[in-house]
This record gives C-alpha cells, sequence and structure tokens, in this order.
C-alpha cells in the first residue's frame, strides 16, 4: 500500500454487515450496539415498520417456554442441576437483551444510524429460528421480502448467539467475548456442542467451562475446572461466596491486575483427576471434636503454568500452621454436596463430631463407613468451609446452616456414612 492511502473500513454487504477487526473483544452490550447496522437495515427495507410485532418476536425467541423459543430446556419437575440453574440465568439475560432490542428499535425509527456504501444487504444462512405468525407476515409479505428477512435472520441468530455465549457467567455483562466479522458465529460448533450436552444428559463442569473458554479464547483445551486468558480468569462463582448459596455451576470472570496479565491461555485442572481412586482416611481414626475450632483464614494459591496447565490449592492458616486442600477438588466436593435440614428441623441426629482442623490434615480424602459425622465450620470464612470440601470424599456430604431459616431438606438422612458441615447462617431470602 503506497505511504499516502489509508487503510479504508470493509465495504459492507453479502456476508459483511459489521466493521469488526479480524479479532477483537467486546462486551455483551458493545456487541449488541454493533450489530444496530442490521436492525437499520431492517428499519430500511420494510415500507413501514411494526415495531412490537418486531419486539414481540426477540421476547418469543429469548424466551423460554415459547413455541419460538431458541433454547428448548426441558420443563419436567426436577430438572438436572446443571439447567436449575442455567434456565434461570438464560431468562434472565434474555430479558436484557430484548429490552435493549426494544429501546434500539424504537430510537432507529427516529434516529437513523447512517450505513457506508447505501442500502445493506447481506446473506444470512439460516438457522432455524421459528418466527410469530405476525413476525411472519411483516418480514416475507407485501412490506418486508428476502432483503428483509435476510437482515433479521442475520441479527436474530446473532442475539441467541449472544444470549447463549453469555450463559456461563455470572457477571455476564463484564465478560470479554472474542467478536470477528462473522460476529459470534465462530461459536456455534462450541455452542451445539455445549446445548447437546446439556439437553440430552447431565452436562458435565468441563462441558460448560470449555464453552466459556470458547467464548472469550475462541479455542478449546484440556478439560478444567476453569482458565486464566490475557487480562483474567474465568473460575467458579463460590470461590467469591457462600458454599450454601453460590452457583455449583455458573463461573465468574475476575479481571487481573496489570502485573498478572498474561499472554495465551491456561487451564485450571485439578490434582488428583479420578477422586475415586485417591487414598482415604476413615474419620472413624480422628480423634472426636472437644471444642468449637477457632476461626482459620483461607486463600486460593496458584501453582505455576507446565503445558498449559495449572494447579491452585486452598491454604488454611490456623494458629501459625498451615493446611491445604486442592481447588480443583474442593469445588468438585461443592457439586456434589447437598444440603442437610438444619438443627431445628431435626427431631432427633445423634452424630459423631470430628475436627475441623483434624480433617483439613488428614492424609488423603476423609470419609466414613458407619454413622452420621458433623463438623463444626460455623466460625470460618467461606474459603475455609470450601477447602473442607476439597479433603472430604465428594458422596453423601451435605451442607447445613444454623440460623433458624429451614432451608430444603434434601439429604439422604437414612443413608449411611453422611458428613454434614455445620456452616454459619445464610438466609437465601437476603441475598
Amino acid at each position: 500500500m503506497p505511504p499516502s492511502q489509508t487503510p479504508t473500513a470493509p465495504a459492507l454487504g453479502g456476508t459483511r454487515w459489521n466493521t469488526f477487526p479480524e479479532s477483537g473483544v467486546m462486551t455483551a452490550r458493545q456487541f449488541f450496539t454493533g450489530t444496530e447496522p442490521l436492525l437499520q437495515g431492517v428499519v430500511d427495507a420494510l415500507q413501514s415498520v411494526d415495531s412490537e410485532v418486531l419486539q414481540a418476536q426477540i421476547h418469543a425467541t429469548l424466551g423460554l417456554g415459547t413455541r419460538e423459543t431458541s433454547l428448548p430446556l426441558p420443563r419436567g419437575a426436577d430438572p438436572t442441576p446443571a439447567i436449575r440453574e442455567l434456565a434461570p440465568q438464560a431468562e434472565a439475560v434474555g430479558r436484557e437483551i430484548a429490552a435493549w432490542a426494544t429501546a434500539a428499535l424504537d430510537r432507529l425509527l427516529t434516529h437513523r444510524i447512517p450505513l457506508p456504501a447505501g442500502p445493506l444487504v447481506v446473506r444470512s444462512h439460516c438457522y432455524g429460528h421459528l418466527l410469530t405468525h405476525p413476525a411472519t407476515d411483516l418480514l416475507m409479505g407485501r412490506r418486508g421480502g428476502p432483503v428483509t428477512m435476510q437482515l433479521y435472520n442475520e441479527w436474530l441468530h446473532q442475539m441467541v448467539l449472544l444470549r447463549d455465549a453469555l450463559l456461563p457467567f455470572t457477571n455476564w455483562q463484564d465478560v470479554p467475548l472474542l467478536v470477528t466479522p462473522t460476529g459470534l458465529r465462530h461459536t456455534e460448533p462450541a455452542r451445539d456442542a455445549f446445548l447437546t450436552e446439556l439437553l440430552v444428559r447431565r452436562i458435565r463442569h468441563t462441558g460448560i467451562v470449555d464453552f466459556a473458554r470458547h467464548v472469550v479464547t475462541g479455542t478449546s483445551g484440556p478439560g478444567g475446572y476453569g482458565f486464566d486468558h490475557g487480562g483474567g480468569t474465568v473460575l467458579p462463582a463460590v470461590i467469591d461466596g457462600s458454599p450454601l448459596t453460590a452457583p455449583r455451576y455458573l463461573l465468574t470472570w475476575r479481571p487481573a491486575s496489570g502485573t498478572e496479565a498474561a499472554d495465551g491461555t491456561t487451564t485450571y485442572v485439578a490434582e488428583v483427576k479420578d477422586y475415586y481412586a485417591a487414598p482415604r482416611t476413615l474419620v472413624e481414626d480422628l480423634p472426636p471434636a472437644t471444642a468449637t475450632p477457632r476461626p482459620a483464614t483461607g486463600r486460593i494459591v496458584t501453582g505455576p503454568a507446565v503445558d498449559g496447565t495449572r494447579t491452585a490449592h486452598i491454604e488454611v492458616t490456623h494458629d501459625g500452621t498451615a493446611a491445604r486442600a486442592d481447588l480443583g477438588q474442593a469445588l468438585r466436593g461443592h457439586r456434589f454436596a447437598r444440603q442437610a435440614p438444619t438443627p431445628e428441623a431435626e427431631k432427633a441426629y445423634d452424630a459423631r463430631t470430628a475436627d475441623l482442623w483434624d480433617v483439613l490434615r488428614a492424609p488423603g480424602l476423609v470419609w466414613t463407613e458407619t454413622g452420621d459425622v458433623t463438623v463444626d465450620a460455623t466460625a470460618q470464612d467461606d474459603l475455609v468451609a470450601l477447602a473442607l470440601l476439597g479433603r472430604l470424599y465428594p458422596e453423601n456430604v451435605a451442607l447445613r446452616h444454623t440460623g433458624r431459616y429451614a432451608g430444603p431438606a434434601t439429604a439422604d438422612s437414612d443413608r449411611p456414612g453422611l458428613i454434614v458441615i455445620d456452616l454459619p447462617a445464610t438466609d437465601p431470602a437476603r441475598n
């Protein structure tokens, strides 16, 4: 290119409806704004616009349980644990995107955004999203036509891809989405794999993490429970919350400080891949608790990156000494744990007690073969409680808070070998 020439924005049309760079990063709101040329093209192509019809369409597409839904989650009485978290997440994100669309349509009708090179005409490959009957009449009838339909189809599909890309994240409005000249279509293969596993089986946590990784980095990697990428870290949400109330499957994006930012992507993996084969210690071999344990503090310590993976652990400090629990095992224990009845809700509960510090320092994973066991963690912070979950064999472990709120009594209390962790009172209604 001669020195006197400067790069020009790509011409819109064909498969190009934006001026995005070959690879860039945007938040959800920024990406939505970047799709507005498609909506402006729809408004321009229609002879007259019925904004209420188009607004109803996006609500129907992003809603759950509608004929036109793009996410046909099962609506049975007992959904899988992951769906119990992802369904309200989908509803909340979908409602917000639909609200953005309503505001954008109203604005574009009176404040047109300029489109370079005249009317926008694009080719959008159909993804099979159902239209409401009024939307079909509007977009494919005499006021619309092929050009209008293609523009709206591309915009609608990008909104579906946006909603689904945000499903794994609690703080979805802050997540840096990888965006290319095809918008979010590069996520389609990973999205298909994610939704297939979600809808036809109990999705693995690694499946959610892998989809989140594609959304942020555009690449896959080894199965793990989180990852670092450039300017931040994606790890399960419970790291910042209470094991009693935090989501078990959702993730949180945490931006790194300037000194922590690094190039490339590193996956967090558990120290022991198969916990079933890990060494174990019987709780019956540990001394019973004699007093309420004094407060300890926990912090997360990450290991070095080796061949694109790293481990991390929770370090618990108590009276000048420290114990550690693998973070991957702790998160696994949190996903497997259930909620037990509160002491006030039980008629009788004759259980052995175990000392929290002895459990944290015991070799292998602690479990019990006979009777029930309680561990008092009511004076501990959330990371100490999470570390405790990383030191227990993750079957038939239950969490129980000691407040007045009874909570759901879902643990199999008649099953032998139940280990119950007593945690500080937390009323879910206050969160």
